[in-house]
């Protein structure tokens, strides 16, 4: 089994090291493609407007200066062409991705694109807590995220689906199980705009997050999993369709 690894951390994220721990406990055919440069919260896009640089690392292992889609898109129609992946594993980011984050989040991007090319692709993150985002608990990760995506191939990926995994904010002792979720939703007016001023007095400013306390989350979701210190594993969907209102839609409009 060929895999590809990927994120959205980096080249040089301790977290891509972790993924690729767990690609090599499932196959000896491991290739990293990864940005050249931190590009968290970038979704789903592509560099259309700037040149890809390609820069060969070691051996199987590449930076590409553009987003994580640009990096499954070099690999799959470039690098490794002549062997497609049978697997990609994207992450493990620093930083859980759910709820709201799912469409932010070019980790699941990374993901999302191998799902448009019909590659089966997972996402991994790591929670952490505001005490250790320098050092979050990765070993809980690299000891559960082998034998956790053996059973989602098992259980098989449908075409245009993928599957998201976040990791909760414990070491591995302290993890309490797996649980299927559902994407959560979180409280949007904790977004807001800090301004501030640089040593010139020109403005300029920062997307924050207000300081306080969290809402209980909503069980079954990837919010409530993570705060019972379960893995979450949500099954996500290309098809952003909502069958609902478009049925509704077209009876307004008949």
């Amino acid at each position: 089994m060929r895999i590809l690894v990927t994120n959205d951390d980096g080249i040089h994220a301790p977290g891509l090291k972790v993924c690729e721990d767990i690609a090599s406990k499932l196959s000896e055919d491991v290739w990293v493609v990864a940005p050249e440069t931190d590009n968290s919260g970038v979704s789903h896009s592509l560099s259309l407007n700037d040149p890809l640089r390609l820069r060969e690392i070691s051996e199987r292992h590449f930076a590409v200066k553009g987003t994580p889609t640009d990096c499954v898109i070099m690999a799959v129609r470039h690098i490794i062409s002549e062997h497609r992946p049978d697997l990609i594993l994207s992450g493990v980011n620093r930083g859980s991705n759910v709820a709201e984050d799912v469409g932010y989040s070019g980790t699941v991007a990374g993901a999302m694109e191998g799902t448009v090319l019909n590659i089966p692709s997972i996402a991994l993150s790591q929670a952490y807590g505001p005490g250790n985002r320098d050092n979050p608990p990765w070993e809980t990760g690299r000891h559960f995220g082998p034998d956790l995506v053996k059973q989602i191939l098992s259980a098989g990926i449908p075409k245009g689906s993928l599957v998201n995994v976040n990791f909760p904010d414990c070491h591995v002792e302290a993890v309490q199980g797996v649980s299927v979720t559902a994407q959560g939703k979180r409280d949007q007016e904790l977004l807001r705009i800090e301004p501030r001023f640089d040593g010139r007095s020109n403005p300029y400013y920062w997307i924050a997050f207000a300081r306080k306390g969290k809402p209980t989350p909503v069980d079954g979701t990837d919010l409530s999993a993570l705060a019972a210190n379960r893995i979450s594993v949500t099954p996500l969907r290309l098809d952003l369709t909502d069958q609902a209102y478009m049925t509704k839609l077209a009876e307004a409009f008949d």
